[in-house]
């Protein structure tokens, strides 16, 4: 089973092509990726599993923009996520993708961080339209 330390080191493999990370928390890092999106994923070690979880934004408090975006998310999730998915916690849209520890390597560790930002970077001008003006 892959521990703590092995994740800081997959973590320090994914620095070296210029993302950025920082431990918040014993076991929970903020990681920054590289490129012009401003967001964190954050990677919270919590044996069994590693969980991998975005921010995406805010829910809409008007009813029909809050359909219309859940509606919008299952689709995604059906359609363009192989692994994780969007959900909803509390008032917030979020991307979560869980690993199981006891065969993790680096390569699927690396797929899922792949995965989750690359869904965020080709989702967030679509999903931006759901957000309302400030």
């Amino acid at each position: 089973m892959v521990n703590k330390e092995e994740i800081e080191t997959f973590l320090d493999r994914l620095s070296a092509d210029g993302v950025t990370y920082e431990e918040v928390n014993d076991g929970l890092w903020t990681v920054k990726p590289t490129g012009r999106l401003d967001f964190g994923v954050v990677v919270h070690y919590s044996p069994p599993v590693v969980v991998l979880r975005v921010k995406v934004m805010d829910l809409p408090t008007n009813d029909e923009q809050r359909y219309g975006l859940a509606h919008r998310l299952l689709e995604l999730n059906a359609t363009d996520l192989l692994h994780g998915s969007y959900g909803i916690q509390h008032d917030t849209v979020v991307l979560t993708e869980a690993l199981e520890l006891a065969h993790l390597d680096f390569e699927e560790f690396l797929a899922a961080y792949e995965s989750i930002t690359l869904a965020l970077a080709s989702h967030i001008r679509e999903l931006a339209s759901f957000r309302e003006a400030r």
